[in-house]
């Protein structure tokens, strides 16, 4: 892990729907959760937090300075605007050092020797990852910065590297299926038809599910509203990204 990032933040009075004006004069209202105790709700400057979110994700430990206390905390939410991806609120979780917490960690492609790609890929074939972070659970001291796989086992079509596969450090632990997908290989063609298929804003999960109906043959005659683009699933999921607890 590598060293900690300190932030100072005020603590912050206006809540409800004040914090639109706090939004409009550059600042984002967030909240610390501190293990079953009052939450303390804080504020902090747009530019300051984006820049600090973009080095720690939901992963890292950051020290927080507020209203005279320090608390060690990790992201636990960040909501965006749908429109313009700018941040608009930040929950914080306190964690103490004795204890595992849960956190996202990103999920990085290893290669061997000077390698920049797999096998697959300098073979002209298309890896698509299809997942981009895993939920993992540790001691603070012991969450990475990034979790790997073997990209050198990526070689001909229909390969797959699944959670069991990541390279874990010691002390952590998954938090999510074996099975689960990290990354599939594709012929070009199939991918291109699956973006077709979904009016070209496939996603990766979309793709992946459509790719290998090409690939076995199976003729699909359209995906169903909880797959497709801005179907029932994903507008609920956005739905819920653009409501978190913000008092």
């Amino acid at each position: 892990m590598s060293d900690q990032i300190m932030l100072t933040v005020e603590k912050r009075e206006t809540i409800g729907k004040g914090v639109k004006r706090l939004r409009r004069d550059g600042i984002v209202p967030g909240v610390i959760h501190d293990h079953g105790r009052p939450s303390v709700h804080i504020q902090a400057e747009y530019q300051t937090l984006q820049k600090m979110y973009a080095a720690v994700g939901k992963h890292r430990p950051v020290v927080l300075s507020a209203d005279g206390k320090t608390y060690n905390a990790i992201v636990k939410t960040v909501t965006f605007d749908p429109v313009y991806n700018a941040m608009t609120h930040i929950v914080f979780g306190a964690v103490k050092a004795n204890e595992t917490v849960d956190a996202e960690v990103p999920v990085r492609p290893a290669y061997s020797g000077d390698n920049e790609s797999s096998p697959a890929e300098r073979a002209g074939l298309i890896v698509l990852a299809q997942t981009t972070s895993v939920a993992v659970r540790a001691l603070p001291k012991d969450l990475p910065d990034v979790i790997s796989y073997d990209a050198e086992a990526l070689v001909a079509v229909g390969d797959q590297v699944t959670a069991a596969e990541l390279q874990l450090p010691h002390g952590v632990e998954l938090d999510i299926e074996p099975e689960h997908v990290i990354a599939t290989v594709f012929e070009p063609s199939a991918l291109a038809a699956a973006n077709d298929d979904a009016g070209g804003e496939a996603d990766a999960e979309d793709q992946a599910d459509v790719a290998a109906a090409h690939d076995s043959g199976a003729e699909e005659s359209g995906q169903s509203d909880e797959i497709r683009p801005g179907g029932k699933a994903q507008k609920e999921s956005k739905e819920e990204g653009r409501n978190p607890e913000k008092q």
